[in-house]
């Protein structure tokens, strides 16, 4: 029996939760990256087939670093009910958003950490990466919540929604800076589409209403399909409240967004990740592991960087293809959320890609043989945009090390050689330690 392509190379899991101490270093880490670098990802139990690459079940790696050294790594699989109890999602009871994954992204906010996936609840962890359990922040939240929320750096608020199976069909969520669940809001669209990410504008709440869409009852994997009447559209919607303005586009699936914002004159500029139809369906096939496996032989990073300019005052939008090369996981400076960034950085299966939005130029650095998301981190008092540093986990052959890069040219700086192989992950992010 062939093993799926979801659980061979390097996506096949790690069997066991490991720890090491001080571990080596190459070059010199700067001093003051002192924190957390966690990156989450599918990591099914041993013997256990999911069915689809996004099935597995949560497992994050975390690396510590203190002043120069490289004080720990360790794994823990995110002890969901899902995890523990092998609770079902639908139940008699109805959904149980706690009977999840929480495989995809780690954040934090408001000095609390979460795991996410965006069909349930999140998942708190401590800094140790032991598991606290779901949170519904004191029962006000009452859907699933995406992997991908958006921490305003002027309000620190964390927008956020969720997207459910039945209606209403997206929910608009805001968190205080301090944690509390204060504004829930529907967001009206005519099904249910797998709504991956969004984006967040000064001024605006930014949705992605694409063809990928539930289908209830279809067997194998995940039930979703793409489905070509549906069309595709982005819509726009003022923070403060007020009608959804929404903008026919080309049939495509966007995963992940970069960075948005409003220009000079008004309009929204969005760039993402991009995936034609044809591109989509071929990966799709990939990490579910139907259809023909040599037809379908495209490597996951097949989608390329797009941009969309929106005019609310005309209702015109402008799509652009930036770049022809397959790229995926768009990353940049956080603290420019919302507003007006130059860089952006992306990767490729065995590369780090870096666009720079002013000039049209990009910079390539090969790194491995998989690379992972390119999680920036800015250096103290940085000058420039890209002063600071990228942190990716690269594996070659069997063994996995933590890249430091040199952001402003991708530059080697400093690499953590990981006791274990790290399997192909979702998403990282850097908690900085003050």
């Amino acid at each position: 029996m062939t093993t799926p392509f979801y659980l061979s190379g390097n996506l096949a899991p790690v069997s066991a939760e490991t720890e090491a101490h001080d571990l080596p270093v190459s070059g010199a880490l700067p001093a003051e990256l002192t924190g957390r670098y966690f990156r989450n990802g599918p990591n099914p139990k041993p013997g256990f087939d999911p069915g689809h690459w996004f099935g597995g079940a949560g497992m994050l790696h975390g690396v510590r670093i203190d002043r120069g050294r490289a004080e720990w790594y360790r794994n823990r699989w995110v002890r969901t009910k899902k995890f523990t109890d092998d609770a079902p999602f639908i139940g008699e009871r109805g959904v149980d958003l706690a009977a999840v994954t929480a495989n995809t992204s780690v954040i934090r906010h408001a000095d609390r950490i979460f795991a996410l996936v965006e069909n349930g609840l999140p998942y708190e962890m401590t800094p140790e990466l032991a598991t606290v359990g779901p949170c519904d922040f004191g029962g006000r939240l009452t859907t699933a919540m995406t992997a991908h929320p958006k921490e305003d750096p002027a309000t620190g608020e964390l927008h956020f929604f969720g997207y459910g199976y039945a209606p209403p069909y997206v929910t608009y969520h805001r968190l205080s800076a301090g944690g509390e669940l204060v504004e829930s809001r529907e967001i009206e669209v005519p099904k249910s589409t797998m709504m991956h990410d969004f984006a967040v504008t000064e001024h605006y709440l930014v949705w992605l209403d694409l063809p990928f869409v539930f289908e209830a009852g279809r067997a194998g994997g995940m039930p979703y399909a793409w489905e070509d009447g549906y069309g595709a559209r982005i819509g726009v919607t003022p923070r403060q409240g007020g009608p959804t303005q929404w903008f026919e586009v080309d049939p495509c699936y966007v995963f992940h967004v970069g960075n948005a914002w409003e220009d000079a004159d008004g309009r929204i500029v969005l760039n993402g990740a991009r995936y034609s139809r044809e591109s989509f369906t071929r990966v799709w096939a990939r990490i579910g592991n139907t259809g023909d496996p040599a037809r379908h032989a495209a490597t996951i990073s097949a989608a390329t960087l797009h941009q969309w300019t929106l005019d609310p005052a005309s209702g015109l939008v402008k799509e652009e293809a930036r770049d022809d090369r397959g790229i995926e996981f768009p990353t940049f400076d956080d603290s420019l959320l919302g507003r007006a960034s130059r860089y952006l950085y992306t990767v490729s299966r065995d590369s780090i890609v870096k666009y720079d939005h002013r000039t049209g130029t990009t910079q390539v650095r090969v790194t491995g043989d998989d690379t992972g998301e390119a999680v920036f981190v800015a250096a103290e008092g940085a000058r420039a945009e890209d002063e600071g540093w990228l942190l990716s986990v690269v594996t070659t052959g069997g063994s996995s090390e933590l890249l430091v890069l040199d952001a402003s040219d991708l530059s080697d700086v400093a690499s953590i050689r990981l006791p274990q192989r790290v399997p192909a992950g979702f998403h990282g992010t850097w908690l900085a330690e003050g």
